[in-house]
């Protein structure tokens, strides 16, 4: 009888251990753990962070692991909701190729968590940490633009299952479980794009997926049974959350080497509005317009992205780091879209709501990619400023050096842990694989006291 999915899937990811990756796949996620370090210990200081971790620590249980940001221990699935919406909380976290989803606020918390609770080291982190991401891109594939399209958001809807490949493999679980976990995420699987306003809507999304990969992984160690034919069945995920799907995706060459493609973001807003602010600042670089004189200004996307992120009056900063027309106003006036750049006190300048309500967004599908953005200036006195940015800074076209990625976790954590601490936590990263006890590493995450 054929192997389903989930089982292939299963198989496939049982084998996965530090020997079995490759140097750059090792590489990948060492740096996205940094990355992802550094967002969470910021985003846990936001009101979105500060209320999950008041929520993980009001339910008492057993101290498991450690939330980012605070010091507290408690139950894992706990530390994996809080940690995941720290994560996804000052627009920083990383993103896939496509501008689909954020890797790391799902699995990554959920491993962590999982991996403090369990003791194991640095090397079957990283094991874990690489086989959640491909599981969690590998059904993404299969799935989108139809599961974006259908209004379902990517990263907690697929997140959920990368979660639980992560947290399976630190848990020991044999093939079968894997599969029965796969069905049990299957069933918790979920998370809406009805998050855009200015409520903490978005914040919150990665967090169930996190937990519940970590509930679904544990559930099946313990023999609870799940469907094993979760992805392909007639009224399977598939079916259920697309209209059109590749299922060849998530099984394609599993054989060979799994290119693991992250991309980082230094820009704290939504990943397709970055192309937007990178042709900002190339023309403020460029001609540095005298933006008072600014008659008008065009901003050309592709239709996948198109009818996203067009709010000109953004009412918190929450609804301005998903606003375009905001991010390039910003731009413009200060050269940069940090996470200060978005404060409530700020939305209201006249300068920002000028340049914000003044940008149109037209289409055009003759830009190659579907975060591509054209950005035309028109002068009062005639003159035209024109920029096309196709892969923004932080792609895989495009990277941010490993010395960028380090000032951006030192500009995060410092400000909250305190230099010393912070180096150290960026010292252990960079040697993760010799570290023995991940709790050492996540207990550095908080300030000194806490």
């Amino acid at each position: 009888m054929a192997k389903t999915i989930a089982e292939q899937l299963a198989s496939h990811f049982e084998k996965f251990n530090y020997d079995t990756l490759t140097p750059a796949t090792r590489k990948a996620v060492k740096r996205l753990l940094l990355d992802y370090l550094g967002v969470g210990v910021a985003g846990s200081q936001t009101g979105s962070g500060k209320v999950a971790r008041e929520f993980a620590t009001s339910t008492g249980g057993f101290e498991q692991a450690t939330l980012i940001g605070d010091g507290r221990r408690v139950p894992a699935m706990q530390a994996a909701l809080a940690n995941a919406i720290s994560s996804h909380s000052v627009e920083l976290d990383d993103i896939d190729v496509l501008a689909l989803f954020h890797f790391s606020p799902p699995v990554y918390s959920a491993a962590l968590a999982t991996a403090e609770q369990t003791g194991k080291d640095g090397r079957a982190l990283l094991a874990a940490l690489a086989a959640g991401c491909e599981m969690m891109e590998r059904l993404s594939k299969a799935a989108n633009n139809s599961l974006r399209n259908r209004a379902y958001h990517t990263t907690p809807t697929c997140g959920i299952f990368g979660a639980t490949i992560a947290s399976g493999l630190l848990l020991g679980n044999t093939a079968e479980q894997i599969v029965s976990s796969l069905g049990l995420a299957g069933a918790q699987s979920g998370g809406l794009m009805e998050m855009y306003g200015p409520s903490m809507q978005k914040r919150f999304n990665p967090g169930p997926a996190s937990r519940s990969g970590v509930t679904a992984a544990a559930m099946a160690k313990l023999g609870f049974t799940g469907a094993a034919t979760i992805f392909e069945g007639e009224r399977g995920w598939l079916k259920s959350f697309t209209d059109t799907n590749d299922p060849g995706q998530l099984t394609l060459d599993l054989d060979k080497p799994y290119q693991l493609d992250i991309e980082f973001k230094p820009y704290s807003c939504a990943r397709p509005i970055h192309n937007a602010i990178d042709c900002a600042l190339d023309i403020r670089k460029k001609h540095a317009p005298d933006l008072n004189r600014i008659k008008s200004m065009t901003m050309a996307r592709h239709s996948d992205w198109a009818l996203y992120h067009q709010n000109t009056r953004p009412q918190t900063y929450h609804e301005a780091q998903v606003s375009l027309p905001y991010s390039v106003a910003v731009a413009f006036t200060d050269g940069q879209a940090l996470f200060p750049q978005y404060n409530n006190a700020r939305l209201k300048e006249p300068m920002l709501a000028r340049l914000s309500e003044m940008l149109k967004i037209t289409v055009d599908d003759t830009l190659p990619r579907g975060v591509s953005c054209k950005l035309t200036v028109q002068m009062e006195d005639g003159t035209q400023h024109v920029s096309q940015v196709d892969y923004p800074k932080g792609s895989i076209q495009n990277s941010m050096s490993d010395d960028e990625l380090r000032a951006k976790f030192d500009s995060l954590t410092i400000p909250v842990i305190g230099p010393s601490r912070s180096a150290e936590a960026a010292g252990m990263v960079a040697d993760i694989e010799h570290c023995k006890d991940i709790g050492l590493l996540m207990r550095l995450l908080a300030p000194a006291g806490a």
